[in-house]
């Protein structure tokens, strides 16, 4: 199976990357997660700019979305809002058949941020049917250092949390499989 986490932050030391990344370490067996953490190189998105004129970076990160069996999606709150970069990347693929019936999830590495969350959940509804909004994982790690972060996520508490999460979406990846060859 495999999974692609997006990190809804630019800033290369995120809290949100190194949770993707720290999901990423605790993947079980089968499961190969990537994480991307590259919003920054998608141009802004234009409609003017799809089909035969897509840039190389949007065709790039289409691919990746169309490979993974299922999406982990893990952003920060910019402005009580999604992050620009985050709105962008879904914006490239509203149009595209490769998010569709995707599974989409949510993690969420902040104590904060439930405007943000409400506003990319109902986003996220609308791009997939098959978002999980009750699959759902948030370790507050903000503000905490690289070192701090690695300690908080080999609790015995957040370990639990990360291994239910991965399983239940796991499972939810699985089922939706199911009813795709089955045609349902």
């Amino acid at each position: 199976m495999k999974l692609l986490a997006i990190s809804g932050s630019a800033r290369l030391a995120s809290t949100n990357t190194a949770l993707l990344q720290g999901l990423k370490k605790r993947a079980p067996e089968g499961v190969e997660l990537q994480v991307f953490q590259q919003l920054h190189l998608l141009p802004v998105f234009s409609p003017d700019l799809e089909g035969a004129e897509t840039p190389a970076s949007v065709e790039d990160f289409v691919a990746l979305v169309a490979q993974a069996d299922g999406i982990i999606i893990c952003s920060p709150e910019y402005v009580r809002a999604i992050p620009g970069g985050l709105k962008n990347a879904i914006d490239w693929l509203v149009s595209r058949f490769e998010v569709i019936g995707k599974p989409v999830v949510l993690a969420h590495a902040s104590h904060r941020g439930d405007d943000m969350l409400a506003s990319l959940r109902l986003v996220l509804s609308t791009v997939s049917e098959q978002f999980q909004e009750q699959i759902f994982l948030k370790i507050p790690l903000v503000g905490k250092s690289p070192a701090d972060i690695e300690t908080l996520l080999h609790l015995p508490e957040s370990e639990s949390q990360i291994s239910a999460f991965l399983n239940a979406f796991i499972e939810a990846v699985n089922h939706c499989n199911v009813l795709e060859t089955q045609g349902l």
